[in-house]
């Protein structure tokens, strides 16, 4: 599964850092799930699409 976080967090001028801390994760854990090294439990998918302003389907997408 592919996933668009890099891409829409960049659009929105957010840091890695700054989305991790919104999300109450690391740095090192946004980072891992934007390299597809990581997948996130369901509700940091949802924290995650929450901040970015878009669905969970329009973030995560398959291959």
């Amino acid at each position: 599964m592919e996933n668009r976080i890099k891409e829409l967090r960049e659009q929105k001028n957010i840091s890695q850092g700054k989305l991790a801390e919104l999300c109450n994760v690391s740095r090192q854990t946004i980072n891992a799930i934007e390299n597809n090294k990581y997948d996130p439990s369901l509700q940091l998918a949802f924290d995650l699409a929450n901040h970015l302003g878009v669905t969970v389907d329009e973030l995560f997408q398959p291959y």
